[in-house]
């Protein structure tokens, strides 16, 4: 299935110009005078066509998600289609707060609907919550990955640049579909390239950071900045918040209190303010340094928690 669908096989018969229309207007036919048109516009158009086409797939109720999940694990390829079809929606939801970072809002939707369809193969229905609170993080997660590959790159010569991207894109496609992380071989057969060309390009990316990179420990970003809207939260946004809310609680039970408390305090949760590492020592009767460590103890055991249900801490905080 492609991720986007392409917009020359969008039927725009409602939108076609007649023989006697061109003659009668030349040079305004779309098709034939293309190169005359901005590629902003034309970004535009193509983006309005894919929102037309994916506005028609409803979404699906709690007990339809369940329904449709339990058969795609068990490997039915039209229940799969259908969760996919059902949250492209929230792809670009979250795509457009990614805007004006280095990628096109396309670019942006493609890399978005690969955590999709990873989101879709990995998510279990038992566990509880719903699947567009687990999607969430493997959107974001693939989205903003892309992002660092990009801004890494941009020094390169252009025509390297493009190269690597599609080294890097191969292996993100290669990621969600196998057991390992790709190595140069795997993209090399994919691509039909020798592997020496491609381990040479791989050498000029940065390695991405690792999960186990420890958190900035005075970041002051707070946790709950994941679901944020400019034009203001409708009903599917804020039920979609209270996923969140709800699965992030239950993940810091797993935590002893000390550390649950510490975390809450620092990034505004449970009913408190987001405060310092300073301030959160001042509160609870401990140096700031003891409340770092405790800190960098809970979001280890956090990350634990996380990757049991095949999520990443990065997908809770933006690095």
């Amino acid at each position: 299935m492609s991720k986007i669908t392409d917009a020359n096989k969008l039927n725009v018969a409602d939108n076609k110009v007649s023989d006697n229309d061109k003659k009668a207007r030349p040079g305004m036919d779309i098709f034939e005078d293309e190169h005359l048109i901005p590629n902003d516009v034309k970004s535009l158009d193509a983006t309005q066509l894919y929102l037309g086409e994916i506005g028609f797939s409803p979404l699906l109720t709690a007990e339809e998600e369940v329904f449709y999940a339990r058969r795609a694990l068990r490997g039915d390829a039209s229940s799969r289609k259908r969760m996919i079809e059902s949250n492209l929606r929230l792809v670009v939801k979250i795509a457009r707060r990614y805007n004006n970072r280095g990628l096109a809002l396309l670019d942006l939707i493609e890399e978005g609907n690969l955590g999709l369809i990873r989101a879709v193969e990995k998510f279990d229905p038992e566990r509880g919550f719903r699947f567009s609170t687990y999607a969430t993080w493997w959107i974001r997660q693939t989205i903003e990955r892309a992002i660092m590959n990009q801004t890494r790159t941009i020094r390169l010569p252009i025509h390297v640049v493009k190269e690597l991207n599609v080294y890097l894109r191969a292996a993100r496609e290669l990621a969600h579909e196998l057991d390992h992380e790709p190595t140069a071989e795997d993209i090399a057969d994919k691509l039909d390239k020798p592997v020496a060309d491609v381990s040479k390009m791989l050498r000029l990316n940065e390695r991405i950071s690792s999960v186990d990179t420890p958190i900035g420990g005075d970041s002051e970003k707070a946790l709950l900045d994941i679901i944020s809207d400019e034009k203001g939260d409708g009903p599917e946004s804020r039920t979609q918040n209270d996923d969140i809310k709800f699965s992030i609680v239950r993940w810091l039970e797993e935590l002893n209190p000390k550390q649950r408390e510490v975390l809450a305090r620092r990034f505004g949760l449970l009913g408190y303010d987001a405060s310092t590492l300073e301030d959160v020592g001042r509160e609870i009767g401990l140096t700031r340094e003891r409340v770092r460590q405790i800190q960098v103890e809970a979001l280890r055991r956090l990350r634990e928690v996380l990757a049991q249900q095949g999520l990443s801490v990065e997908a809770l905080f933006r690095l």
